[in-house]
C-alpha cells in the first residue's frame, strides 16, 4: 500500500488522538475540507499542508511531497494521458552545425544607391529630393 496523504494523516490523527472535528479546530479550517481530506477525496492544498507541517512538526514540505507522489501515481493509471504521452517524442537539440543564420535584410541607403550607381557604367548619379 502506497502513502498517500490521506493513510499518512489518519495514522497522525490516531497517534495524536485527534477526529476529523477536533483536527479541523486546531487547522483552523471547515470540519467538512479535513473530513475530505480524511476520506482521499481532496488534495491537500499549500495552504493545508503548511498547517498539516506545523502542527505535527513536519518540513514544510513533507505534505506537498506526499500530495506529489500520489498525483503521480494516479496520473500513471490514467490511459488516456498514457496514450497521448506515447505519442511525444524527446526533443532533440539541433546541433551547432545545423544552425543557419537568417540575413538580416537592412534599409538600402542613399549612400548605397550611389555606390551601386557609380559601379554601373553610364548610370546616372542619384541625387537627393529637395
Amino acid at each position: 500500500m502506497s502513502k498517500t496523504p490521506s493513510t499518512v494523516l489518519l495514522s497522525l490523527m490516531d497517534e495524536y488522538q485527534f477526529n476529523p472535528f477536533s483536527l479541523s479546530k486546531a487547522l483552523k479550517l471547515n470540519p467538512t475540507t479535513v473530513r475530505q481530506f480524511v476520506l482521499g477525496k481532496s488534495k491537500i492544498t499549500i495552504s493545508t499542508a503548511l498547517r498539516l507541517a506545523k502542527l505535527f512538526g513536519q518540513p514544510q514540505a513533507f505534505w506537498l511531497d506526499l500530495q506529489r507522489d500520489a498525483d503521480l501515481i494516479e496520473a500513471g493509471k490514467d490511459k488516456k494521458l498514457q496514450t497521448i504521452l506515447k505519442g511525444i517524442s524527446k526533443a532533440v537539440k539541433p546541433s551547432v552545425k545545423a544552425k543557419k543564420t537568417v540575413p538580416v535584410k537592412r534599409k538600402t541607403t542613399l549612400s548605397d544607391k550611389r555606390k551601386k550607381a557609380a559601379k554601373v557604367p553610364g548610370a546616372k548619379p542619384v541625387r537627393r529630393k529637395r
